[in-house]
């Protein structure tokens, strides 16, 4: 059985490099969501003026990993204690963010993030409701695979046992 996750977490780029890779995402794809612009493109969302934000829409086997372990790699893989942006990419369309699906996604986002704040983590990440997400141009899908690089502002950091 198929599920899909949407997350947010600045660039688009190194959040699919991660996703990619874990056992269970059988596609990804990045895209923009959550603005008011129908089909915006790259320039479009840059301008600060459609409302979107940098997003990846993956697609997963429930079987082989659940929707709880991917709440807890999106959070190990960027700042969610930033509020303007990630690392040096500063700007709306890099906030972190997590637009579920159902309210079964919802409230295990929101239980995720109760836990890192007992942890003392003071978490800025939203939890929204999906709306459309929109696939973004070619050339940023799978952006690393294609040109051989790594991500420069989103690194694995181990936070949940």
């Amino acid at each position: 059985m198929t599920n899909k996750a949407i997350f947010a977490a600045g660039c688009f780029w190194g959040v699919q490099f991660y996703f990619s890779k874990e056992k269970g995402v059988i596609s990804s794809q990045v895209g923009y969501i959550g603005g008011h612009t129908e089909n915006p493109t790259y320039e479009e969302v840059c301008s600060h003026k459609t409302g979107h934000i940098e997003a990846i829409e993956v697609t997963f086997d429930t079987e082989k990993i659940t929707y709880k372990d991917l709440v807890k790699l999106f959070f190990e893989i960027h700042d969610f204690t930033q509020t303007d942006g990630q690392g040096n990419d500063i700007g709306e369309q890099y906030l972190s963010k997590i637009f579920y699906l159902d309210e079964e996604q919802k409230q295990t986002a929101e239980k995720i993030i109760k836990e890192l704040e007992s942890k003392g983590y003071k978490v800025a990440t939203t939890i929204e409701k999906a709306d459309t997400f929109y696939k973004a141009e070619e050339y940023h899908q799978n952006y690393y695979d294609k040109t051989g690089g790594e991500p420069y502002c989103h690194i694995r950091k181990k936070i949940f046992d």
